[in-house]
């Protein structure tokens, strides 16, 4: 093949590997951290539970939808197992509040809110307060947007 040839395929080649590279950045269903771990290792059966974040044990591990879930008991792990759309987050642990405004971004898991039996996380405690203003519009904007956000 003469060199002309090859330039001529140059930007077709760039071009597929656009589309190849952005469906590879798509975000993950479940938000984690470095190491895989949902909720960065918090037990999300504890906020049902105990009304407050607790931090789960490598002790009991289990995984789900391709992420490490930690918690911080036996019986709470085994509730997770029975159940887990009850007790994981809503929006895969991302940001509830970034959702209702058309993006993702990563959680603390120290700003959360259990609403109608669901849990929401939020990026700290300050968007937590925004949150906090309009739980059903943010809920109803969030539940539209977030198809749009995972196909992204």
């Amino acid at each position: 093949m003469s060199s002309i040839k090859k330039i001529a395929q140059l930007p077709l080649l760039l071009l597929l590997s656009f589309f190849i590279h952005s469906t590879a950045f798509a975000i993950d269903p479940i938000h984690e951290n470095w190491r895989g771990s949902a909720i960065d290792g918090y037990d999300p059966v504890a906020y049902f539970k105990e009304s407050k974040a607790v931090e789960g044990s490598s002790d009991f591990v289990h995984e789900w939808n391709d992420s490490k879930w930690y918690f911080s008991s036996a019986e709470n792990k085994k509730d997770f197992i029975a159940d887990p759309t009850k007790y994981a987050p809503q929006y895969g642990g991302y940001c509830a509040w970034a959702v209702s405004q058309g993006y993702s971004a990563k959680t603390d898991p120290k700003a959360w809110k259990v609403e109608d039996g669901k849990l929401y996380l939020n990026y700290n405690q300050e968007v937590r307060e925004k949150w906090l203003m309009d739980i059903p519009g943010h809920i109803k904007s969030a539940d539209k947007n977030w198809p749009d956000i995972l196909a992204e």
